[in-house]
């Protein structure tokens, strides 16, 4: 349930076409579908404007497909975020329509045809930084916002990202994935005039100590733009970014 499907709801109440007792059986789920292993928050989209979003991990196939399948009924799109094999398998077989993204770890199921509003550059400084960068984009794509990849741009050769200044201006937010010192998103954040969004991945030797080197790294940036998210979360990234280009785009 979104606020587009709640007010053609109730415009059919409205002229007779569906009696409130029908409108009623079709909110019965809200404010949430309890499964017994999950509860199903059916009402997020009214209240923030984006659907819940499925954390596979920890969940079996099986469960991760039964909420992708509620999800899925009531006409949203759909995100499983960290997701393997197996369950792509299960989630593909309930929904033959969805798409797994596997550098991403994740599935998608666009339900949703609105234009998409905002621009979100995401960037990565190795290759090796690509799965979370993905999952950043992939989120983003879903959530309706337009996005550019600049990938493998560190600053071990400065002038990659020296190239895609021009581009990378043109957006709203940009997200940022560095591992190792974490040193990219403060650069980024000095070329640009909008929100940084870094992201510290777990990509490194021993003393990045999995991540928290660059994201100590991040939180101490001296270019006023950048915030920081945690570690290899790609994902809420992507949400805050897709949020903050949505406010402006707006006309």
């Amino acid at each position: 349930m979104n606020p587009t499907t709640l007010l053609h709801l109730l415009a059919e109440v409205q002229r007779g076409t569906l009696t409130p007792e029908q409108a009623s059986a079709r909110l019965a789920d809200l404010p949430f579908e309890d499964l017994g292993h999950a509860k199903i928050d059916h009402h997020r989209t009214l209240r923030s404007g984006l659907p819940e979003v499925i954390y596979a991990a920890g969940k079996t196939p099986a469960q991760t497909a039964e909420i992708f399948s509620r999800m899925a009924a009531t006409g949203v799109d759909v995100l499983a975020t960290r997701a393997d094999e197996a369950t792509a398998e299960a989630v593909l077989t309930a929904i033959p329509a969805a798409i797994h993204h596997p550098s991403a770890r994740a599935i998608t199921l666009r339900q949703s045809h609105a234009a998409p509003r905002g621009h979100v550059a995401v960037l990565c400084a190795g290759t090796s930084d690509l799965p979370i960068a993905e999952e950043a984009a992939i989120t983003a794509e879903l959530f309706g916002t337009h996005v550019t990849r600049h990938y493998d741009v560190g600053v071990a050769g400065l002038h990659r990202i020296l190239a895609q200044r021009e581009t990378i201006n043109q957006a709203n937010v940009v997200i940022v994935c560095a591992g190792m010192e974490g040193a990219l998103p403060s650069v980024v954040g000095g070329l640009v005039g909008v929100p940084v969004i870094a992201v510290p991945t777990s990509v490194g030797y021993g003393a990045s100590f999995n991540g928290a080197a660059a994201l100590l790294g991040m939180l101490n940036s001296c270019s006023p733009n950048v915030t920081v998210v945690n570690i290899d979360n790609g994902f809420g990234a992507a949400y805050t970014a897709t949020l903050i280009a949505r406010m402006a785009h707006h006309p």
